[in-house]
């Protein structure tokens, strides 16, 4: 996984976490990344080292806190999640974040279709 600083054309910036470099031209060439503040698909690559993450790591306090908020503010459609989220993907259901459970091979399916997920960890369910 990596994370890249990008920008739109109104120079807004803001994060993109991708499986791959390649990933993330992929789906810059077909206008999948959009910017967060005003929509804008023309998306270009900031210059800047990508973060890329090797192992495991422990989340801190402050993650927890914002993966926890990011969580309460997602609809949660459980198992029907790599469903759901094709669905919003290719415009048959309305847009809006949802969360839920996928296996590894599911989520790279996702992936591979071009389609945006972040893979977190959880513990215990989010109230």
């Amino acid at each position: 996984m990596i994370v890249l600083n990008l920008s739109c054309s109104n120079r807004h910036q803001f994060e993109g976490w991708f499986a791959s470099n390649e990933a993330f031209l992929r789906q810059a060439d077909t206008r999948l990344i959009s910017c967060p503040t005003c929509g804008d698909a023309d998306i270009t690559r900031l210059p800047s080292g990508p973060h890329v993450r090797r192992a495991a790591a422990a989340i801190v306090p402050s993650a927890a806190a914002a993966i926890a908020e990011l969580a309460r503010n997602c609809e949660n459609v459980g198992a029907q999640f790599p469903e759901e989220a094709r669905r919003i993907h290719y415009q048959e259901a309305p847009p809006r974040s949802i969360r839920g459970i996928a296996t590894v091979n599911e989520l790279k399916d996702l992936i591979e279709e071009g389609i945006a997920v972040l893979p977190l960890p959880v513990k215990d369910e989010v109230h």
